[in-house]
């Protein structure tokens, strides 16, 4: 599995670095695995969270790296503790031991090699709970075609509509059309939402977007899409929390929080086109303390 690192094409990026001979593309990272937290998450949408929590392990580096990322020390600083794959199958477990209703691995996608080989052993060493690939949303179909059988729960971000926003605050000129497909993809793997006694999800597709200052209009195109292709078959989390970072002097347009009025009309744009399943947020989000601290807890 780790011969895919000798010309890396896992993401849209299409690098095609050596990473098993310390070469770096766009995410910054080798062939070794870096994690900066691993630790039960309330914070997830009620159906991943439940109230034990989820057992998000927060992976370094990040093949989008968008300006305003919230997660910017691990994605653009590429903090986190260097472990071996083994290491990593142990984290599965040990979460699971603290009672964690899913393993939720955040960024992935730069280490799917890796990460496929860690739930192997983590399986044949009694890893039973469910899978969550929690991700940009820019994704290479033969990646996530990699992943088929091993995920159980897809949560994507779908950030833009617009490749001019795509271009603008994330470096990407195709982000639509990986969304739109890698999407299909997921779908097809793991089929509409399916719950436990307990009413947490087990199987199923979420998908977020969070609204940017200044984008509702290519926000209110995001929700249509999802809504006239998908409405009953995934969930739909519309997320106010974005919280400006101290990396956007050269993008003013942004650097500033959602008000309530962007984020009602979004929310009622959403039910007036008939949403069937999904989330919104309330309360104080919009908070650095709602960042996960990155200190290698649990790694």
């Amino acid at each position: 599995m780790n011969e895919l690192l000798n010309k890396c094409q896992l993401c849209p990026r299409n690098c095609q670095v050596n990473r098993n001979n310390k070469e770096k593309g766009f995410c910054k990272m080798d062939n070794n695995l870096l994690v900066a937290r691993a630790s039960l998450h309330l914070w997830e949408e009620p159906i991943i969270s439940g109230e034990k929590g989820s057992g998000t392990v927060f992976f370094s580096g990040c093949n989008l790296k968008c300006v305003y990322c919230q997660n910017y020390q691990i994605s653009h600083n590429n903090f986190g503790k260097k472990i071996t794959i083994k290491r990593l199958s142990e984290i599965f477990l040990e979460l699971q031991e603290k009672g964690a209703n899913n393993i939720n691995l955040v960024t992935p996608t730069h280490f799917v090699p890796q990460i496929i080989e860690a739930l192997k052993i983590a399986k044949n060493n009694g890893l039973t709970i469910p899978i969550v690939y929690n991700s940009s949303g820019y994704e290479s179909i033969d990646t996530i075609k990699l992943l088929n059988g091993y995920i159980d729960i897809y949560l994507p971000d779908f950030k833009y509509f617009d490749n001019k926003y795509a271009l603008k605050y994330s470096k990407c000129t195709n982000y639509l059309e990986n969304i739109t497909s890698s999407l299909r993809e997921m779908i097809k793997q793991v089929g509409t939402p399916k719950f436990n006694e307990d009413g947490l999800l087990i199987k199923g597709v979420i998908v977020r977007h969070m609204i940017l200052p200044g984008l509702l209009s290519d926000s209110k195109k995001v929700i249509k899409y999802l809504i006239d292709n998908y409405n009953n078959d995934i969930f739909i989390s519309i997320m106010n929390q974005y919280t400006p970072t101290n990396n956007l002097k050269d993008y003013q347009e942004i650097n500033r929080l959602i008000t309530q009025d962007e984020y009602d009309e979004l929310i009622n744009y959403a039910i007036d086109l008939g949403i069937k399943n999904g989330f919104m947020q309330e309360g104080e989000t919009q908070k650095t303390s709602f960042i996960p601290e990155f200190d290698n807890t649990g790694v």
